[in-house]
């Protein structure tokens, strides 16, 4: 499981929510040391005051001569004033002590201004209260009544934090967002591209940077595109004046005498291997387009291609259907993949091929798989096999253009599907599976 995102656009919203997150633990540091505290201490300092002063009115009640009389109204008046109140231990107890929290800091902070050891706690409910016992006089707690301190004054700050920082994230999310458009455009443009379409040139925006990098890809497309045009023109231009000299050769060798049929048989077999690798190179350029695909039944263009195989072929095909949906793609190009596939499973196997036919529901691709009895490819050489004008060891004896693999990875790589090879496990031999996506890509079409 990879915790450090990988793509552009998370890194950056994460380096903003890092940053965002740091800047708000420090400002949240910051107001408790330079706002909170002083407060609190300020709050603890006139709390203190207040105490000083209630402990000097207690000693000079017990040393005067007054009345005891006065003495009582002079302290319940001065209780009365300053909030101050004096509980035993028990009376103390019952009367909230329970449900306080002791606070070093304000112990700390009160035992200097007082100079002896002081225990401060605090009850917080409908009333703040602050309670406070000290050696100067023991066996008591002094419980003071503070109305203007509530910790709920400091929600607001919290909340501010909150907010600046979810804007900020969401914020920084758009502007990545901006910033990445462009970069997903191009990653879409180059995927079109690896599959032989090209693209309309991409829009020049976002930073300078990005409109430099799309210019070039541009650039690239179109030298690209060109490239594949002059190919194309100049295969079939290739294609087309090397049939009009073998047509010549064809209809001249039609015409040799009776008593050299042998040699004409030889030149006319010659001659339509050269007109079918003629074909494949055609076929291996042509370029498809959005306007020749159809839906059509995977299962029918089997059929299709079965049946007119040429009865020269000593192989008995079987072929398995199972029942599928229907798929966008270009009949005649998909015909050419299953052709290619049979011709190559005749000429390397041995007496059989199997055919199946499917539908993967969870993955909603059609497929067909070809096995033979042959030796099969080695999977080190599979890779290989798959470039064009190369064959196996097995097949270099053999004719052909090494074309015939090529062209089905080409054809069904543009209609956004798979190549799949591996061993036969019924006939021991090669198996091709090709998968083609039900639905449409989201890219431009075939």
């Amino acid at each position: 499981m990879r915790l450090f995102p990988r793509s552009a656009f998370a890194r950056t919203v994460a380096l903003i929510a890092t940053l965002l997150l740091i800047n708000q633990i420090i400002s949240y540091v910051m107001v408790g040391l330079y706002v909170v505290q002083p407060s609190m201490q300020q709050v603890t300092s006139v709390i203190a005051r207040q105490i000083e002063g209630a402990l000097i009115l207690d000693e000079w009640i017990r040393e005067s001569d007054t009345f005891p009389r006065d003495k009582r109204d002079l302290a319940l008046r001065y209780t009365e004033a300053t909030g101050i109140q004096g509980f035993s231990q028990e009376d103390a107890l019952e009367n909230g002590l329970r449900q306080t929290t002791s606070y070093s800091f304000l112990s700390n902070r009160m035992r200097d201004l007082l100079g002896a050891e002081t225990e401060v706690r605090v009850s917080q409910g409908e009333q703040f209260y602050v309670w406070v016992e000290t050696e100067r006089l023991p066996g008591y707690w002094l419980r003071v009544e503070v109305d203007s301190f509530n910790e709920s004054r400091f929600s607001p700050l919290l909340f501010y934090l909150i907010l600046i920082g979810i804007l900020s994230v969401l914020g920084g999310m758009l502007f990545t967002n901006w910033q990445n458009r462009p970069l997903k455009s191009l990653e879409r443009a180059a995927r079109q591209i690896g599959r032989g379409d090209y693209p309309e040139q991409l829009p020049e925006r976002g930073s300078t940077e990005v409109i430099a990098v799309t210019r070039a890809f541009n650039q690239m497309s179109k030298g690209v595109q060109q490239l594949e045009q002059d190919r194309a023109l100049l295969m079939a231009g290739v294609s087309h004046d090397l049939r009009t000299p073998l047509t010549r050769i064809r209809l001249a060798t039609e015409m040799m005498p009776p008593n050299e049929d042998y040699l004409a048989e030889g030149i006319i077999s010659d001659i339509d291997d050269m007109n079918a690798i003629i074909d494949q190179f055609i076929d291996y350029v042509r370029v498809d387009t959005s306007a020749d695909q159809d839906c059509e039944n995977l299962n029918f263009l089997v059929e299709d291609v079965v049946g007119h195989l040429p009865e020269t072929w000593h192989a008995e095909v079987t072929v398995n259907y199972q029942s599928m949906p229907d798929v966008p793609v270009r009949a005649i190009s998909i015909k050419r993949v299953l052709l290619n596939l049979l011709e190559n499973a005749e000429r390397y196997g041995k007496d059989k091929i199997i055919i199946d036919t499917g539908y993967d529901e969870e993955t909603a691709k059609v497929w067909v798989v070809v096995c033979d009895n042959g030796p099969g490819i080695p999977a080190d050489q599979i890779e290989h096999l798959l470039q064009p004008f190369t064959q196996g060891d097995k097949a270099r004896a053999t004719k052909g253009s090494g074309l015939g693999l090529a062209i089905v990875k080409r054809i069904v790589e543009r209609h956004h599907g798979h190549v799949v090879f591996s061993r036969s496990e019924r006939l021991g031999g090669l198996c091709v599976r090709v998968e083609l996506p039900v639905t449409p890509s989201d890219s431009k079409p075939i």
